[in-house]
């Protein structure tokens, strides 16, 4: 079974509740197959989910991602149960680990282990969600005692997001897919092979893994401008040690260190500075409807399956929006 290419819609829209329930409708009328929710500031992801569900009919409805360190696991099951019900079985819960800044800062939580709370986190909702009684001492979580109402096995699908090796191979053996997000393009490859071993070990094809990526897109004809807001929005990511690492591990260690050290030093020339302009073309994907949507293609090409579009340019967000809309885009 080879896994169908899809596109899709990132959500929450930053105007809030209301405008992202319209543009959730407008994305289903205009053929896209999928809304992803990102877990941002304001707007709760899973509860707007559950408004999109009952505002939808077709579309099937993903978190990308909902962090484990935020809410416990009896609480993501039984909230996974509901949104299934609600979405008649369209929902994905996605989960992942965020990072130091977002989990310590925002929400007083200590930041440890972030793969290990990841995979005991997917296994254990995913276990809740069948009906099981918990009965689990993990390194990272533990549960007694907890039961709910049962889905049927497989019927509500976990995927895990991962960046380096160790997490990209437990994604795939552990999870019923693999979210990926702000990788330069050259590490698509690496990445793929941990993905591969991944689901190797629990008996999967590489091409029986749906592979979900949230990328950043500019429909633009001011590259430099789209270049200028990718440097000020994204890398402040890759000052977070969790990101640092990876931009490290997919071979920019002399990038990764020069951010680092402007971040220490509060010097934002410095640490928006060391994402030239051919590293920002790798990371995120701008300039006119063809280049953006060859590139998506490319991608494709490449092993990623669901196509999340995301744009940070609010004067450009609904022309991004509109070249991948089923009339203007096919694989």
């Amino acid at each position: 079974m080879t896994v169908p290419q899809r596109t899709a819609l990132t959500l929450p829209d930053p105007r809030g509740v209301e405008a992202t329930i319209e543009l959730a409708k407008w994305a289903e009328d205009e053929g896209y197959d999928d809304l992803w929710f990102a877990d941002s500031s304001g707007v709760d992801a899973l509860t707007t989910a559950a408004a999109v569900a009952i505002n939808t009919q077709r579309c099937r409805i993903g978190t990308a991602i909902i962090p484990v360190f935020s809410r416990t696991p009896a609480v993501l099951a039984s909230t996974a149960h509901v949104l299934n019900k609600l979405s008649k079985g369209r929902f994905i819960l996605g989960l992942g680990s965020s990072s130091q800044t977002m989990m310590e800062n925002w929400h007083g939580q200590k930041f440890e282990k972030p793969l290990s709370r990841v995979k005991e986190t997917t296994l254990l909702i995913k276990s809740m969600l069948s009906g099981e009684k918990s009965d689990f001492d993990g390194d990272t979580v533990q549960s007694h005692g907890y039961r709910q109402i049962p889905l049927e096995a497989g019927e509500q699908p976990v995927y895990m997001a991962a960046l380096r090796g160790k997490m990209l191979e437990a994604a795939a053996e552990f999870s019923d897919g693999v979210i990926l997000n702000l990788f330069p393009k050259d590490a698509l490859p690496k990445m793929m092979e941990h993905i591969r071993i991944g689901a190797e070990r629990a008996g999967k094809k590489l091409e029986d893994v749906e592979i979900v990526c949230r990328h950043q897109i500019i429909v633009t004809d001011d590259k430099p401008g789209a270049r200028d807001l990718i440097r000020r929005g994204f890398a402040p990511y890759y000052a977070t040690p969790v990101y640092n690492a990876f931009l490290a591990w997919a071979g920019y260690e002399d990038v990764a260190k020069t951010i680092a050290e402007g971040w220490a030093a509060k010097d934002r020339a410095k640490t928006t500075g060391a994402l030239d302009d051919a590293l920002v073309d790798d990371i995120a994907i701008l300039g006119s409807l063809e280049e953006c949507q060859d590139r998506i293609r490319e991608y494709a090409d490449g092993g990623i399956t669901t196509h999340i579009v995301s744009c940070v340019s609010p004067a450009e967000a609904q022309t991004t929006f509109e070249a991948f809309t089923a009339s203007k885009f096919s694989f």
